[in-house]
């Protein structure tokens, strides 16, 4: 299987093989495992330092489990992630809990993820608990203000508590919490889905801002393609557990090769109204397979228009087409589609159109015997 690499130098966070089964069992007094929701079935990248990584698809597809697992809020059934060379998922004790320093979550609904009887301060202020050698006690409530004035939040709010605040404001209170330890990775878990248009554009801005404030690295993962791209530098689109095309921003979204990834993109919102026209739209029909039957060979030919007898009985390789192999253009990235073809879904914008270069302003007729 190709891998999802990052661009130039080691990367900070390399994950192979990542797999997550949720056993399913039958029986009262004697439980038997019956089979297995496979919610990650195979999943490798890179992550490189100071990189935002996008992971975009349907809901259901395994973006947030992955996003646990690299947390270690769920334990992978096979797999490594790697930070820094060294295996995480072998860890445990005060060698997990110092590599968690490093790698922090923003969760995706900003309400639920915070405590409501602990106030502000009390919040952004815990990671200083578990891990006191950040920051010492009497330094911490100037330390907990400085969060606040860094995500846009006034620090006179440290005592109030997570209702006064609005669902953006409670956002910047998560990322506040996650900055506290000074990470070096934030796996951001949907973070704007829960929020207002005009307010996602603010927290994606402040985001942004803050990566190169504090040299942070992000794995980004969303279901809104258009969001994804905005902050992303590489992205990888899940289906069924599994990542089916990676590339960079512009390769995936300009030269998409993989059926799935095309009809994603046909139904983002396109502002232009001669684009919206003249694009096609890919209807698939039918539901996403449920991941404890998954089908055999291509996971996603039982909603593709491509698909052949080649589909069921083979599993494609996450690798660059074989038409595409000795091309250096943005079609040749890794598309896991034995019929993988390039496909303009949304017609680029064409820049507007220059005014008409005005005539020169006409002079007078000079009049004979008139003055120069």
């Amino acid at each position: 299987m190709a891998e999802m690499n990052a661009p130039g130098g080691e990367p900070i966070l390399r994950v192979r093989g990542l797999v997550k089964y949720y056993p399913l069992t039958q029986g009262i007094l004697f439980r038997k495992q019956v089979g297995a929701v496979k919610a990650v079935d195979g999943v490798d990248f890179d992550l490189g330092a100071g990189e935002t990584l996008g992971i975009v698809g349907e809901s259901g597809c395994g973006k947030s489990t992955v996003a646990r697992m690299l947390v270690n809020l769920e334990r992978p059934t096979a797999g490594e992630i790697r930070y820094k060379g060294e295996d995480i998922t072998r860890l445990s004790g005060r060698a997990l809990k110092a590599v968690r320093r490093n790698i922090q979550m923003v969760f995706q609904d900003p309400y639920t993820s915070l405590n409501p009887r602990m106030t502000v301060g009390d919040i952004i202020g815990e990671p200083y608990e578990i891990h006191p050698e950040v920051a010492p006690k009497g330094d911490r409530r100037r330390q907990v203000q400085d969060l606040l004035d860094v995500v846009g939040l006034n620090p006179e709010y440290i005592n109030r508590y997570p209702h006064q605040f609005s669902g953006g404001q409670r956002q910047r209170i998560g990322i506040a919490r996650g900055l506290a330890l000074r990470p070096e990775i934030i796996v951001a878990d949907e973070p704007v889905s829960a929020l207002d248009v005009s307010v996602q554009a603010q927290v994606i801005n402040l985001m942004d801002r803050l990566q190169s404030e504090f040299h942070l690295s992000y794995v980004f993962i969303a279901h809104d393609l258009s969001i994804v791209r905005h902050i992303s530098d590489r992205v990888g689109v899940m289906y069924l557990g599994r990542i089916v095309e990676t590339g960079r921003d512009a390769e995936i979204y300009d030269h998409p090769t993989h059926p799935y990834t095309q009809a994603l993109l046909s139904a983002v919102p396109v502002p232009d109204p001669e684009a919206r026209e003249h694009r096609e739209r890919i209807i698939l029909y039918g539901d996403v397979p449920s991941p404890a039957h998954v089908p055999s060979g291509c996971r996603f030919r039982t909603r593709c228009w491509k698909a052949r007898e080649r589909c069921a009985l083979e599993v494609p390789l996450l690798a660059v087409p074989a038409e595409f192999r000795y091309e250096s253009g943005p079609a040749a990235h890794d598309s896991a589609c034995h019929f993988a073809e390039e496909k303009q879904v949304v017609p680029q914008e064409e820049p507007p159109a220059q005014p008409p270069a005005e005539p020169p302003e006409e002079q007078p007729e000079k009049r004979p015997g008139a003055p120069e």
